[in-house]
This record gives C-alpha cells, sequence and structure tokens, in this order.
C-alpha cells in the first residue's frame, strides 16, 4: 500500500507554469515540420495530482498534445521522435533530465540525482481527433512500431461523466475512490491517467439515472 495525498493547486502551480513554458519552447522548434495544441487532462485539469512522499515516484502531470498534420505528412513514428527530440533538447533548462517512451505516452521526469528520487513527471500523450473519435499514437516496444490506435473510451465521454458528478455533488467520493485507487495500485504499468478513467467511470455508473 501507498501513502497518496493530493497536492494543492498552489503546490503544483510553479511546476505547472514551467511544464507550459518548456512546451511552448517546443512548439516553436517544430514549427517547420508541425504544429500542435497542448491540453492538461484528468487529474492535472481537475486539482487531482497526488502525491506520495513515501516513495520515490513524485507527483504526475496529464497531458495530450494535438498534432496538426492532417494531410498525414509524417508518420506516427516520425511525429513521435521529433517530440521526443525538441522534449529532450530543452527540457533540463525546466528541471527535466529524463525523457522516456513508452506504450501510450512520451514520459519526462525531474530526477534528484542526490535523492535518487522523482520530483515530479508529465506523461504526454500524442491525439489526434477525427470524426471516428480520438486516436493517439501507440509504441510496441517488441516490434519497434509506432501506430495510430483508437482509445478505448473517447475522452470527452469520460469528462461528460466528470462533469455529470461534479454537478451532482458525487466529488467528494471521486476524490476518495481516486486516491484509494492510487494507494492500492500494484501494477507499474497502470499509471494516473487510467486510474483516473476507472474512477470516473465505476462512480458515474454508480449514481447515474
Amino acid at each position: 500500500m501507498y501513502h497518496f495525498d493530493y497536492v494543492s493547486k498552489k503546490e503544483a502551480a510553479p511546476y505547472k507554469a514551467k511544464l507550459i513554458e518548456l512546451l511552448n519552447k517546443v512548439q516553436d522548434n517544430v514549427r517547420d515540420k508541425f504544429t500542435f495544441q497542448f491540453t492538461f487532462i484528468g487529474s492535472s485539469s481537475r486539482n487531482m495530482i497526488t502525491f506520495d512522499p513515501t516513495t520515490n515516484v513524485g507527483f504526475d502531470f496529464d497531458v495530450n498534445i494535438t498534432v496538426n498534420d492532417d494531410e498525414e505528412n509524417y508518420s506516427p513514428e516520425e511525429i513521435r521522435m521529433v517530440l521526443h527530440s525538441a522534449l529532450s533538447r530543452f527540457m533540463t533548462a525546466y528541471g527535466y533530465n529524463k525523457c522516456e517512451q513508452s506504450k501510450r505516452v512520451i514520459t519526462i521526469k525531474a530526477v534528484d540525482p542526490w535523492k535518487a528520487r522523482i520530483n515530479h513527471s508529465c506523461d504526454l500523450a500524442i491525439v489526434h481527433e477525427g470524426s471516428s473519435g480520438q486516436q493517439y499514437i501507440r509504441f510496441n516496444k517488441e516490434r519497434k512500431h509506432f501506430s495510430w490506435e483508437f482509445q478505448t473510451q473517447p475522452y470527452k465521454e469520460l469528462e461528460s461523466r466528470a462533469d455529470y458528478l461534479k454537478e451532482n455533488e458525487y466529488w467528494n467520493e471521486v476524490l476518495k475512490v481516486y486516491r484509494d485507487k492510487k494507494n492500492f495500485n500494484n501494477n507499474p504499468e497502470k499509471h494516473s491517467r487510467s486510474l483516473y478513467a476507472e474512477t470516473i467511470n465505476e462512480c458515474f455508473m454508480r449514481h447515474y439515472k
């Protein structure tokens, strides 16, 4: 069991501001290839960032990067590698010293080398909004292959469910369930955005009329 609790908006604000500066720098750097917008999602957008002081995990942000490449001039691999390269180039000036490719996201981490612990991190998913739903760039590590894949649940549907729970005064329950999921999660491959989605869906199905 972990000991996660919530990070206040005031505590998270300076880190979020630095992250926005970094992403603006990346936007300028890749502009000759493609443009993109970014959005803080899930726990990052609803002041539900958690932190466990007894671990070296730190707290994390979740961001969707929407790339403007409607003519498909770039392959999924090229898009992820261009963004990975730009993030790696500029991140140290903003406190990040690790940039990793995982299945669903690019993760940047601010690691304290003296204490060998992660201060905070950010998971960046590269997405595309189409008429058939939202897709993201998936990395198959075994095959070293990148591809566009559909999200299992549309982001807009998830957020509409979250809005319903907040409007109907079930949000304290959401906060408790999400924190419990974080504290009892034993799967290192299950990140905050997945636990957030599980929480919203479970609470919504329990209360929706």
